[in-house]
């Protein structure tokens, strides 16, 4: 008697993944994303993710991205413990965009940026300079060892 044929996809895995082509990668495989604070609307950061880290990020609801720099992914505060807690994760219209809502944890308030700032939007144009105009709440020396 043959043996039964093997299922490719027994769980559904692909259909549930097929959200993902949906999103408009560049051509290295990355899609810019914003997080932004669910509570106050701030713009926190700014990072690339590629199809695994947008994929973890749906299924941990914490953020993933991707480090250009060290080419591996980077589960945010790995290091720092300044988690991001994912509510929602939003394209744009043209799907080459992802806009994260959520929750800074770690510190209160939260801490997103490496310079132990809330957000990484800390300086403003002034006259032709930029001048940082948000405190530091930790010394990073502190926060990463």
């Amino acid at each position: 008697m043959p043996a039964p044929p093997i299922q490719s996809d027994p769980v559904g895995y692909t259909a549930q993944m097929e959200w993902l082509d949906h999103v408009r990668w560049d051509r290295d495989g990355l899609v810019p994303v914003i997080a932004q604070e669910a509570g106050s609307g701030d713009v926190l950061m700014f990072a690339w993710m590629n199809r695994e880290a947008l994929a973890r990020t749906a299924e941990l609801r914490q953020a993933v991205y991707f480090s250009r720099s060290r080419q591996r992914l980077w589960h945010k505060g790995e290091e720092s413990g300044h988690i991001q807690t994912v509510h929602e994760i939003r394209i744009d219209c043209d799907q080459d965009v992802v806009l994260l809502k959520v929750s800074q944890l770690g510190h209160e308030p939260g801490i997103a940026c490496h310079t132990g700032r809330h957000s990484c939007f800390f300086e403003r144009l002034e006259e032709n300079a930029w001048v940082s105009v948000d405190p530091v709440l930790k010394d990073p020396a502190s926060i990463y060892k």
